[in-house]
């Protein structure tokens, strides 16, 4: 799946770096939850829940912005 459009690739490469950021926030909010001895473990799963979706959506992404070498 190789985006042939520039505006395409744009968009692609900007949801990246979105989901990148929003990924280093949960990074953060994950590790401070897990110093607090009464946060809240149900919260601390679903935040890791939706860092592992992101992480999927991240890996998506980058082989849709890598061009296919030939063989």
């Amino acid at each position: 799946m190789q985006p042939v459009d520039p505006a395409e690739q744009a968009r692609l490469a900007q949801r990246l770096v979105e989901l990148r950021i929003e990924h280093r926030d949960l990074d953060a909010a994950i590790s401070r939850l897990q110093l607090d001895p009464g946060a809240d473990e149900l919260m601390v799963k679903r935040l890791k829940k939706r860092k592992l979706q992101l992480k999927d959506c991240i890996e998506r992404l980058e082989s849709a912005l890598i061009p296919d070498e030939p063989a």
